[in-house]
Parts: C-alpha cells; structure tokens; sequence
C-alpha cells in the first residue's frame, strides 16, 4: 500500500484529501503545517507528498527544499498544492524540483490522475548502470544541441511534460514542442524515451 504525506494547514481541504485518498487504498498521512510536515516525511519516508505552497511557518518552498537537501527524501515525488492566485510562482517551485501541482480546490479525478501518474512515474527509474548529473545542460550540448534545446532534454530526461518545462523554462508549449523535434531529428530518434536514454548516457560520462 502505497503511502502519501499530505500536508496541508486547512483542516477541510486535508480531511477532504485524506478521505479520497483512503478510499482508493493509499495510506495516508498528515501534517498541519510545514515544520511537522518535514520531519514527518523524513521519518517514515512516504511513496509522495502532496504539499500546500502557502503554509504557517515553514513553506511548501522550503519543505520541497528540505526534502531534496536529505538523500532518504531526495527522490520522493512531490506535488504543490496552490490557490489560483499562486501559479505565478510555480516555475520558482518547478525549478527546484517539484513534480507537479494542482489548483485548489481539487477535483477528486484530478487529484488520483496526478497521484496515480507520479508514482508510476517513480517507479521507471533510470537504469542502474546509469548515474546522471541533472545540475547542468551543458554535457547535452555535446551531442549537437543548443544551449536552450538542452535545457529542454535535461528536463524531459527527468521526466518532466512539455506542460512542465514550459513552466520551468517560461516558454510556451509549442516552442517546447518545437525543440523537442529539433532534438529527436539531431539524436536520429523518434520517441521521448529514445531521447532520455541518450540523455542519461551523455549525462552520466565522467567529466572532460
């Protein structure tokens, strides 16, 4: 049974959340601010986190960054939870290493899809010959790409959506569309996992 932090302050919205995920067989957990909500992930280590951005105390930016700074927590999915009037903000929560995030109130199918989507996600792993170096582009760009096309393939390599890395990049979604067939025409590939594989090869290789 999979397990998920949920860490949010409004007691409603967690309840609600917490009772949606029970009935679909997750085992839930829960923490009312962002202090409690860290340590609580770092004490029983859950499958995701779902995390409000705006919390008392600690944020979710600084949950988010305290969770990637500890290796037991540095994997672990992680999904904001954000009001309308937020989601300017997110490309700052993208960058640092958040998975996704949903508008509040959310809707019950909404909330699974995501869920069901980052955990499946978690499980596809990297190959285990392959330990990539996600901090720069800049060994992409050997394999014949832009600067900017190659920030594109380290987050598609992380496996990011083109909804995600215009976010993260603050581009639209067709000029990411755009590079990602500027990417697989230079690495002579067709798909997106053809592409991460030779993303995670050249993002491997020891340093020149």
């Amino acid at each position: 049974m999979k397990r998920i932090l949920v860490i949010e302050d409004e007691p409603e919205m967690r309840r609600n959340l917490l009772t949606i995920l029970r009935l679909e067989n997750y085992e839930p957990l829960s923490a009312d601010n962002g202090h409690a909500g860290l340590e609580l992930a770092r004490k029983e280590s859950p499958d995701l986190v779902l995390c409000d951005v705006m919390l008392p105390g600690l944020d979710g930016y600084a949950v988010l960054e305290g969770l990637r700074a500890q290796p037991e927590t540095a994997a672990t999915p992680f999904i904001f939870l954000t009001a309308k009037g937020e989601k300017t903000d997110l490309r700052f929560g993208m960058n640092r290493g958040a998975d996704d995030y949903l508008t509040k109130p959310v809707p019950r199918a909404d909330l699974l899809k995501a869920v069901r989507a980052r955990l499946k996600r978690a499980t596809q792993s990297a190959p285990a010959a392959f330990k990539p170096d996600f901090s720069s582009s800049k060994p992409l760009e050997r394999l014949g790409l832009t600067p900017r096309v190659a920030e594109v393939l380290l987050w598609v390599a992380q496996g990011k959506t083109n909804g995600d890395i215009a976010v993260i990049l603050g581009i639209s979604e067709s000029t990411v569309k755009k590079h990602l067939l500027e990417i697989f025409a230079t690495l002579g590939v067709e798909t997106r996992s053809a592409a991460t594989l030779h993303a995670l090869e050249a993002l491997s290789a020891p340093s020149a």
